[in-house]
């Protein structure tokens, strides 16, 4: 059994700032690109960035040059750090992830259950 589990949402103050983490854990062989999705009330989720195991980063033009998306190879672990947050970026936010358990020969999406982000003005 593979699973996410996000962690660091709250509320926030405009300007603010938050860090979710997010943790692989059960019966994992490697994982692939890992990232964060958010999805507002009333509308439909969208990317919000992603990291390679590289290490090579891909972010949404909404949150680029406030938010930063890393990850701990070694901890099966994402994190997005979240500056100068704006009302909306208030969302659900889950996490995602190609992982190959020990029991399979491919990559399977995964997701985290989510966490809530709230921005207040």
């Amino acid at each position: 059994q593979v699973q996410l589990v996000e962690s660091g949402g709250g509320l926030v103050q405009a300007g603010g700032s938050l860090r979710l983490s997010c943790a692989a854990s059960g019966s994992i062989s490697s994982i692939g690109d890992m990232g964060w999705y958010r999805q507002a009330a009333g509308k439909q989720r969208e990317l919000v960035a992603t990291i390679t195991s590289d290490g090579i980063t891909n972010y949404a033009d909404s949150v680029t040059g406030r938010f930063t998306i890393s990850r701990d190879n070694a901890r099966n672990t994402v994190y997005l750090q979240m500056n100068s947050l704006k009302p909306e970026d208030t969302a659900v936010y889950l996490c995602n992830a190609a992982i190959r358990a020990t029991y399979s020969r491919a990559y399977y999406s995964r997701w985290g259950q989510g966490t809530q982000v709230t921005v207040s003005s």
